[in-house]
């Protein structure tokens, strides 16, 4: 019996907030006083740190914004203290370091509330949610971005108050909670053109794309994309730009338009690597990898991974290293070498579990379960698919859940236990229904976590 899913990971990374102001952005000073001052000091090294944090040089960021904390800790200036906390936290995100970044975002937060800096203790509370989002807890990340919301709300921060509904609702679009994910991204983009903000106003419009993608209503998605790509080129924004044009090759890639996806795709790729944005590139070949594995082009894709497996090695960023690993175990899958898949999951699941990333934990499961199910080894797939269901129920991942309670129907169907297949079908079933998942209803279109 054929596998009715797959589970790729990597475009995710590009189809979530990317491009909007979700981040309370690095804070640089502009140095006042005289060079041998310690103030001036830590102040230049602050905005040192912020000018390579936006050309996408986040080591050398780091060593600044660590060297301007020392400075700001000498001096007893808590404000820098607290900014830099809450900036090397940052970095270690985009890193995909993410214990290391909750630990700086929680050494911040106390310093921001004894000072009494609202504004940048809402940032901050913002970003602590954004790495539990990452990781897939999901509960978690929405408790600091309601935290959020109602400090914007109480200082009247405008902007602050749109990210925080902006994320919220993507929030409620990994959980598959597709209705209630528009809602908050339809208050955000009123709050963006109400405000004039037309980066956030074109991130939303992306965002927005994103649910319909996952609704299946691909022309309603295109509509958004191509909205929010004429607004990054109108002002500019490069890095948007490039995150609206991988978001129409993904809508391409599900409309079977492989040739067109793969065009905008390497439109994509070639901004990230224009704006040095070495993650993002890792993620663009990872995008243009998992179209090659859809055409059956495996040797095409593996060798696009392999570039990702190494970029992201390189830069130190575990996350895409674990989704990488992942991806190269697809191929070794689908090319019917089951020993290298297996390997290639088992290293990406260790990280997902030294991470604490459980939603790609759940997905890497699901994934070993499909090899033991190639190799007719049923009970050892019934094992791995359970682990997956148990995980997905935890962090309330439907669509994932659907997945594993597939995987767990086609054992049951594989050893003739006919009544508890259909009854497992027919769950996964309803909950396709019910967040109106019409490509996995169709039995065909990849996950893109």
């Amino acid at each position: 019996m054929q596998k009715a899913y797959l589970n790729w990971i990597g475009a995710c990374l590009l189809i979530a907030t990317v491009g909007l102001a979700t981040y309370a952005m690095p804070v640089g000073a502009v140095p006042t006083a005289q060079d041998d001052d310690p103030q001036a000091q830590a102040d230049a090294l602050a905005q040192e740190g912020a000018t390579l944090y936006y050309q996408a040089d986040y080591r050398g960021a780091l060593d600044r914004f660590q060297a301007a904390l020392a400075r700001y800790q000498d001096i007893g200036n808590r404000a820098g203290e607290g900014s830099m906390l809450n900036n090397i936290g940052i970095v270690y995100e985009h890193l995909g370091q993410y214990e290391q970044a909750l630990a700086y975002y929680q050494q911040a937060l106390p310093i921001l509330r004894e000072i009494g800096d609202r504004a940048t203790e809402a940032g901050t509370l913002n970003n602590i949610a954004i790495v539990y989002d990452d990781l897939g807890q999901y509960e978690q990340a929405l408790a600091y971005y309601q935290q959020a919301l109602a400090i914007s709300r109480e200082i009247g921060d405008r902007a602050t108050e749109g990210a925080a509904l902006n994320n919220i609702g993507a929030v409620y679009r990994n959980l598959a909670q597709y209705e209630q994910a528009l809602a908050y991204y339809q208050q955000a983009l009123a709050i963006s053109q109400e405000i004039g903000d037309r980066a956030t106003e074109g991130g939303t419009l992306n965002n927005i794309g994103v649910v319909y993608l996952r609704l299946g209503q691909y022309e309603q998605a295109l509509d958004y994309h191509e909205q929010a790509l004429a607004i990054k080129e109108e002002i500019g924004d490069r890095a948007g730009e490039g995150v609206a044009l991988t978001n129409i090759g993904l809508v391409y890639d599900s409309l079977g338009r492989y040739e067109q996806a793969l065009d905008y795709l390497q439109q994509a790729l070639a901004i990230k690597e224009e704006v040095g944005d070495r993650a993002g590139e890792g993620m663009a070949l990872t995008n243009i990898g998992i179209v090659y594995g859809e055409l059956g082009q495996y040797e095409q894709a593996l060798e696009y991974f392999q570039q990702t497996l190494a970029l992201f090695r390189d830069i130190g960023h575990p996350a895409g290293e674990g989704a990488t690993l992942n991806n190269i175990g697809l191929v070794y899958d689908h090319l019917g070498r089951y020993e290298q898949a297996l390997e290639y999951f088992q290293q990406a699941l260790d990280i997902k579990r030294e991470i604490g990333d459980r939603d790609g934990e759940g997905g890497t499961l699901t994934n070993i379960g499909n090899v033991y199910y190639d190799l007719g080894r049923y009970e050892q797939a019934l094992d791995y698919y359970q682990q997956a269901l148990a995980v997905q129920r935890e962090i309330g991942n439907r669509d994932s859940e659907a997945s594993a309670l597939t995987g767990i129907g086609l054992v049951h169907g594989s050893l003739g236990r006919y009544e508890l297949a259909v009854d497992y079908y027919e769950q996964a079933l309803a909950i396709e229904e019910e967040i109106g998942d019409r490509a996995a209803q169709g039995g065909g279109a990849p996950q893109h976590r």
